[in-house]
């Protein structure tokens, strides 16, 4: 036996495991390249299973690994033309979908805000205006833009890395986006210098009440977000070992304090960095080792107070645009001093954020939990409602009008993360089969990972033929066996479009539930995706 399994621990390990799980390859360099194609025969399945059709065999052994021998396995593939089944395994069974359940309020936040929408972020003038000098506040009105402008690229779109930053602290080979996180603040900001105010002899302000944060969702969405409400925190090896290790950080706004007592270690030693927070979270603490070889080693430290961070971020970057303020920066957010409404109170500046298809591709391709969990409260938003719990009925009236049985699934989150929620293989395809019929099909498609070239999938199958013809999410739900010094694989899944040449596009999905891997090393949990990877190649790769 290995040493014993701390389920605490563990379970914080793994909680970043339901979205992030076929990145792991990335960093691992262990990732999925397939086998020559035998001709296709079938295989014995259970009574029930449903229609396999002429399976590859190479889909057929993966699934009767050891390892598999208590799972129980999910296929469903279908024509585009006419929905005709061709490879089918308890299509009607649920499954946990892991972040395949992003599909559904990813695409109900689409269809309902549109794939153009666009986030106008705007502050006001509340008080009296005399010259450059406003007697009284600044109000910036959040409206739920994920990115306020924190990964804008120059031509436009929204910046990701295939393993993004949100899952710095559960897997290693975590990156940055080089976007400044405060773009939006610091444009709104040089707006208002614009409209020729240089004095606000009062306040500034973060109006959050589009919506009430929601605890049943985690993480849990705010009406304004800040560089995914995360502290930045990257140590680089110093030049030695024994040498202090260097320390950046971002976004730099006060009152967060960041210092580091972490250590550069010989080279080949191990790398060993905790985070600690105090202060409300303000006062971050870095410690441990880094070796002397290592890569920059990413961290993060959660913003604890959104809406004070923001006022705060405000207030700086007036500063630095030349609009005094003069109440103190730092502090709780004022919100007693908001008005009921901002009818006569002149707008002074506004952020326009990139079309919500931006967003979406984001939420895909990095799975994108913050993000998916948003699109819930803006669902409730879009229907005249401040708690987010409300978006869940909009979703189901959505999935009713475009064809998805929505008995066969249970949401309590957008992330899929919650361990209630369920999908079958039926109603992930229906979904998937939905978006082939609309004007936006190929945006859809093009805004999931793509095996072997980006996102989750961008290290799988780089070498085999079906690279760059399979469109899927990736999910995985994962947690710990003390009883056996192990891990429990609740769920891998994945769900998109196989390309199958002439414009054809085949919706399908594949899973697996009740997995368990050798031992407690994530690199069982990485075999596993690995296998679904394939599997999703083989399929492609069949006629």
């Amino acid at each position: 036996m290995g040493n014993p399994i701390l389920p605490g621990a563990l379970r914080r390990r793994m909680a970043a495991c339901c979205a992030a799980l076929l990145l792991v390859v990335l960093a691992s360099g262990t990732g999925a390249r397939a086998a020559p194609s035998p001709s296709p025969s079938p295989a014995p399945w259970p009574s029930g299973a449903g229609d396999p059709g002429a399976l590859d065999p190479r889909i057929g052994e993966i699934m009767r690994k050891p390892e598999y021998r208590h799972a129980q396995w999910g296929l469903l593939q279908t024509e585009p033309a006419n929905g005709r089944v061709l490879h089918s395994l308890f299509p009607g069974q649920f499954f946990i979908p892991g972040s395949t359940a992003k599909l559904f309020p990813v695409s109900g936040t689409w269809q309902t805000l549109g794939a153009d929408h666009r986030f106008v972020t705007p502050v006001h003038a509340v008080g009296q205006r005399s010259g450059s000098t406003l007697t009284g506040d600044l109000a910036l009105v959040a409206q739920g833009d994920l990115t306020l402008g924190g990964r804008t690229r120059p031509d436009g779109t929204v910046a990701y890395t295939d393993l993004d930053h949100t899952y710095a602290n559960d897997f290693p080979g975590a990156t940055l986006t080089p976007e400044n996180p405060l773009a939006g603040i610091d444009e709104l900001a040089r707006q208002v210098r614009g409209s020729g105010i240089t004095r606000v002899d009062g306040d500034v302000v973060v109006d959050s009440r589009l919506f009430a944060p929601d605890p049943e969702l985690v993480p849990a969405p705010t009406p304004l977000i800040v560089n995914d409400n995360l502290i930045d925190l990257l140590t680089t090896p110093g030049d030695r070992a024994g040498a202090n290790a260097r320390l950046d950080w971002r976004p730099k706004v006060a009152p967060y304090e960041v210092t580091s007592t972490v250590k550069t270690v010989a080279a080949g030693k191990p790398t060993d960095i905790t985070v600690t927070a105090a202060g409300g979270g303000t006062r971050i603490r870095l410690s441990g080792t880094i070796a002397a070889d290592a890569k920059p080693l990413l961290r993060t430290s959660p913003i604890t107070d959104p809406a004070a961070f923001g006022r705060t971020a405000l207030i700086e970057a007036l500063d630095r645009a030349g609009v005094k303020v003069t109440a103190v920066a730092t502090g709780p957010n004022p919100v007693a001093r908001l008005p009921r409404d901002y009818a006569g109170r002149p707008r002074v500046a506004a952020y326009t954020s990139r079309p919500y298809e931006q967003y979406a591709k984001l939420i895909l391709k990095v799975s994108h939990n913050l993000g998916a969990n948003l699109d819930i409260c803006l669902l409730a938003v879009s229907a005249g409602s401040h708690q987010c719990a409300d978006g869940f009925p909009v979703l189901a009236g959505f999935l009713d009008r475009v064809g998805v049985d929505r008995e066969q699934v249970q949401l309590m989150d957008g992330r899929g993360g919650n361990p209630a929620d369920r999908a079958t293989p039926q109603a992930l395809v229906q979904m998937l089969a939905y978006w082939q019929g609309t004007p936006d099909a190929r945006r859809f498609r093009e805004a999931l990972p793509i095996l072997g070239v980006d996102g989750l999938l961008a290290e799988n199958c780089r070498g085999c033929p079906a690279r760059g013809k399979v469109f899927a999410k990736t999910g995985a739900a994962v947690g710990g066996d003390a009883l056996n010094d192990r891990l429990a694989v609740g769920a891998i899944t994945i769900a998109g479009y196989l390309d199958k040449g002439g414009g054809r596009f085949d919706p399908f999905y594949a899973g697996v539930t009740g997995a368990a891997t050798p031992s407690a090393d994530i690199a069982g949990v990485v075999a596993i995706a690995n296998d679904l990877a394939l599997i999703s190649a083989y399929l492609q790769e069949s006629r």
